[in-house]
């Protein structure tokens, strides 16, 4: 029995106790009991105001899994709890791209293999945009729609749905690169509507808000891509006007201009990239046509690239992220292919599923990738 007799009440519980409030005759008593046991309720204190027809709702209720809260996560087929940061992060998610300035955020399970499916929707459908991420959240930055555009949306990893808005770069620009730690994301070079640019801005993926200014590259570029390790961002290839082999490198923690690296085995741009938090790896581009070839470097030192081996078709302007153990690359050159690798070995690419539609410059990041700690 309750401690009196009423009826209108405002009811709610959690797995282990039931709380009942005020109700008619008008009162603002409040009951409790344990829902393990029989008897009768227990006075718990008294509501703020006198009152009846009430309602309650609880977090807590007998409804939610008794392991609630749940570690963050994508809910996938499997409801299986996914881990992030540090290389442990599975989930991958490719946005953007052309033809139709693509509007579709699509994600991927990176340790298994299969289908991409639907994540979500940019809050402006664009094309050459550019991706960085921390365990929690993705953002997108710049790229052209009707025009060049500033736009820095964002999503969070452990739900599915549309962007929201971030920021704004310090100007308009796509066809750049960008890479992340856990903190900070960083997009360098590209193209604003007065030509290409050396400008390299960054945010702090946590707070939302405007870019700043980080640095320059070593030269205005375009068509460049990047990747990177928990401190050390790089840069490789683009555009400068002709097509170049230079890689660069930043201190992603720091602010400062970039320096040289090495070099990659030919000149190239609009390759995809991607690292564990040893190596880097580009894939793909344009080296006068489409080309299949990888290439990686040991991020922590310097010199030039080295042949891996290559993607399952040739292609340039391909998206690619990782889980700092697998590597995968998608789209490109109006394909649906995604392709993998595994990161600490070298060898050919291996088909992983494909993507939602075909489409140019889809780029990705994810929840696990090498610059995460």
């Amino acid at each position: 029995d309750l401690t009196r007799q009423s009826w209108t009440m405002a009811c709610m519980s959690n797995i282990t106790r039931g709380v009942w409030g005020a109700g008619d005759p008008t009162t603002n008593v409040i009951d409790f009991l344990e829902i393990e046991s029989a008897g009768t309720a227990t006075d718990f204190g008294d509501a703020t105001v006198a009152r009846f027809n009430n309602r309650g709702s609880s977090n807590g209720h007998a409804g939610i899994e008794a392991d609630f809260p749940r570690a963050p996560e994508l809910y996938s087929p499997t409801g299986k709890v996914l881990p992030q940061g540090g290389g442990r992060g599975d989930i991958g998610l490719f946005a953007g791209g052309d033809p139709g300035n693509d509007d579709t955020i699509q994600h991927v399970t990176i340790s298994t293999t299969g289908n991409a499916t639907d994540f979500g929707n940019l809050t402006v459908g664009r094309f050459e945009t550019d991706a960085v991420s921390n365990g929690t959240r993705a953002l997108w930055g710049g790229g052209k729609h009707s025009s060049i555009v500033d736009v820095i949306d964002y999503v969070e990893f452990r739900s599915k749905g549309n962007a929201a808005d971030f920021g704004n770069l310090t100007g308009v620009r796509h066809k750049f690169g960008a890479c992340s730690n856990s903190t900070r994301g960083v997009w360098g070079g590209g193209q604003n509507p007065s030509g290409r640019v050396d400008v390299i801005d960054f945010v702090t993926i946590a707070t939302v808000g405007n870019a700043s200014d980080f640095g320059d590259l070593v030269a205005v570029n375009v068509g460049v891509c990047s990747t990177g390790s928990t401190t050390r961002g790089v840069f490789a290839g683009g555009t400068s006007p002709s097509r170049v082999d230079v890689i660069q490198y930043i201190t992603i923690a720091s602010a400062g201009n970039t320096t040289d690296f090495g070099d990659l085995l030919a000149t190239n741009q609009n390759q995809g990239a991607c690292s564990s938090s040893v190596r880097g790896v580009f894939g793909g581009g344009y080296t006068g046509s489409g080309t299949n070839v990888i290439q990686y470097i040991t991020i922590a030192s310097t010199g030039n690239a080295t042949d891996f081996g290559d993607l399952t078709v040739a292609r340039d302007s391909l998206g690619s992220t990782s889980n700092d153990t697998r590597g995968i690359f998608g789209g490109g050159g109006e394909a649906n292919q995604i392709d993998f690798i595994t990161i600490a070995s070298t060898g050919n690419a291996t088909d992983y599923g494909d993507l939602v539609n075909a489409v140019n410059t889809p780029k990705a990041t994810s929840n696990g990738h090498g610059g995460l700690s």
